[in-house]
C-alpha cells in the first residue's frame, strides 16, 4: 500500500518560490489501479517525479508497505519495490534494448524472455533486441522499450506517465491487455497519469490534478461522468506522435 501525505514540492524561479505540488494526500491500496489525470501543466508529472524520487519533496511523506521512503533516493525507492516508466524515455548510447532489458530485471535475460517482453509491447522482438537504446529509435518505439523495462520485474507499484503517448492505435490495444493482466493479477499497485479515455476507465479511482492540488478523487463510477460532462479525457490517438 502506498500512503503519500501533506507532499509539497517546490521550485524556485528568478528568485520567486513556486509550489507545484501543493499538499497532496492520498493512498493506493494493494492491487488497485488509481488513474491520475486533469489539465496540462497541473503538477501530474511532478507528482510522479517526486514519487520515484527524481524529485525531493519539500514537505510530507511517502510511505510503501509501511516503510517511510522519503528519504530515499530513486535507487533505494526501486529497491523497494517502485517502478516507473517515463513520459518521455532516457536514451543510451551504447547500451542494447536486451542489456536494457536485463538491468530492469535485476538478472541477465534470456534472449527469449527478452522477446516475450518486446512482444508484449508490440514489438517484433528479433529486430530490437539487439539494437542500441539511442537516437536511431522513434518516440513510439523508445515508450513501448520503457514499458517493457518496467514490466521486466514484479513491482509493489508500478507508476506509468502517459502509457500512450507516442504509441500507435495497434500498440496501445496491446498496451491495454497488459494493464489488464496486471490489475487482474491483484499483486501489484498501478498508478497510471493518462488523459485517455480507456485507460480512465479501467480505473479503482481517479484522482483530477489541477494547478498543484487534488481536484476530484473518487470512485470511477463517481467521477468519470463528471469528466466526461467537462470533455476532460482524450478519446481518440489522432493527437498521438505515431511509432
Amino acid at each position: 500500500m502506498l500512503e503519500v501525505k501533506n507532499l509539497t514540492f517546490k521550485v524556485n524561479e528568478n528568485g520567486v518560490e513556486r509550489s507545484i505540488v501543493k499538499n497532496i494526500s492520498f493512498h493506493v491500496d494493494d492491487g488497485e489501479m488509481l488513474v491520475i489525470t486533469g489539465p496540462n501543466g497541473g503538477g501530474k508529472s511532478t507528482l510522479a517525479k517526486v514519487l520515484i524520487g527524481i524529485e525531493a519533496a519539500d514537505e510530507g511523506q511517502i510511505i510503501l508497505d509501511g516503510e517511510d521512503i522519503t528519504s530515499y533516493d530513486i535507487n533505494h525507492r526501486a529497491n523497494a519495490g517502485i517502478g516507473f516508466a517515463f513520459q518521455q524515455p532516457p536514451r543510451f548510447k551504447g547500451m542494447t534494448v536486451s542489456r536494457l532489458l536485463s538491468l530492469a530485471a535485476g538478472r541477465q535475460l534470456k534472449e527469449s524472455e527478452c522477446c516475450s517482453l518486446l512482444s508484449r509491447v508490440g514489438l517484433c522482438a528479433q529486430e530490437y533486441i539487439k539494437r542500441e537504446v539511442d537516437s536511431t529509435l522513434s518516440g513510439g518505439e523508445m515508450k513501448r522499450i520503457e514499458i517493457a523495462t518496467v514490466l521486466a520485474k514484479r513491482h509493489k507499484l508500478c507508476i506509468f506517465d502517459e502509457p500512450e503517448a507516442g504509441i500507435d492505435l495497434w500498440s496501445f490495444s496491446m498496451l491495454i491487455q497488459q494493464f489488464e493482466k496486471i490489475h487482474n493479477r491483484k499483486e501489484e499497485s498501478l498508478i497510471l497519469i493518462s488523459h485517455q479515455e480507456r485507460i480512465i476507465r479501467m480505473a479503482d479511482r481517479i484522482m483530477v490534478i489541477e494547478d498543484g492540488k487534488i481536484g476530484t478523487l473518487g470512485e470511477k463510477e463517481e467521477i468519470l461522468p463528471q469528466l466526461l460532462d467537462k470533455g476532460d479525457s482524450c478519446t481518440c490517438m489522432n493527437c498521438e506522435e505515431r511509432a
